[in-house]
């Protein structure tokens, strides 16, 4: 069924009151907004239940996307900003770069000795 451009599959909540509606689905994420200004929102989520989609009547939208953790790997949103991210095992972020050229990288760097003393400027001898 579809419902306010909304594809309704399994069982949803609608709470009506007297100036909006909202629509949720069997998680209790709020799947759409109505208000009788006009304006509405509707949202679309993974299994998880992380949000990865949003849209409204103003033409605004955004989007994201998660690793396997449930950790934000990936956002854009309709004026064009973006913003990328890893993680290291514990969740920490390691690297962020974004639309705006902020540029965060803690990742370990794997160089061969060739590289090390390019970046140094001298030759080196590895120790045993």
């Amino acid at each position: 069924m579809k419902l306010k451009g909304i594809e309704l599959e399994g069982t949803y909540k609608v709470r009506y009151y007297n100036t909006y509606f909202e629509i949720y689905d069997e998680k209790s994420n709020r799947s759409y907004y109505e208000g009788s200004n006009g304006f509405w929102s509707k949202r679309k989520y993974d299994e998880k239940g992380n949000e990865i989609y949003f849209e409204d009547s103003d033409g605004y939208w955004a989007k994201w996307e998660y690793n396997e953790k449930g950790k934000e790997i990936y956002r854009e949103y309709s004026d064009g900003y973006w913003a990328k991210s890893e993680y290291d095992e514990k969740g920490n972020v390691i690297y962020f770069e974004d639309k705006k050229g902020e540029i965060i990288d803690k990742r370990v760097k794997e160089l061969t000795i060739e590289e090390i003393e390019k970046l140094l400027g001298c030759k080196i001898k590895i120790k045993k």
